[in-house]
């Protein structure tokens, strides 16, 4: 008789505890805190350092060549990164996007280590596909 009362007084409870899923939420937040500024944008070069003044794109999302140490094009509109392009490739797809965007400023974003005519191949590619003004991105000496 004694086992029925414990058992009659007990009442279902209906409350969720939301402490544990708080802990988990404080533990996800300092996760991506600590993760976000490790995710850059872009391919990995090491630009060269110059002292210059920085562009005014307008509020017009630049269109960026850049191009590897290893010789490698790439070839990045806003988020989308693609894969190692051939330069008649890049010549091809930059065509594309200024036919159908043709005031999208364009950005050269070359590694220090590039020669010199590998740059000036990718510029003589980039005005053949109808682009007049090309700017190229450094970093500063500081």
């Amino acid at each position: 008789m004694e086992l029925m009362r414990r058992g009659a007084k007990r009442k279902p409870m209906s409350d969720i505890n939301v402490v544990p899923y708080i802990d988990v939420m404080l533990v996800l937040l300092i996760v991506f805190m600590v993760t976000a500024p490790m995710l850059t944008q872009g391919i990995q070069v090491e630009l060269p350092k110059a002292v210059t003044s920085p562009i005014d794109l307008k509020d017009q999302e630049p269109l960026v060549v850049t191009i590897k140490k290893t010789g490698e094009y790439f070839v990045e509109l806003g988020d989308t990164r693609d894969e190692a392009l051939g330069l008649d490739a890049v010549s091809d797809m930059v065509a594309a996007i200024l036919k159908n965007k043709p005031k999208t400023p364009v950005l050269v974003n070359g590694d220090s280590q590039v020669m010199y005519g590998t740059v000036i191949k990718l510029m003589a590619a980039l005005q053949q596909s109808g682009v007049s003004n090309v700017g190229l991105i450094t970093d500063s000496p500081q």
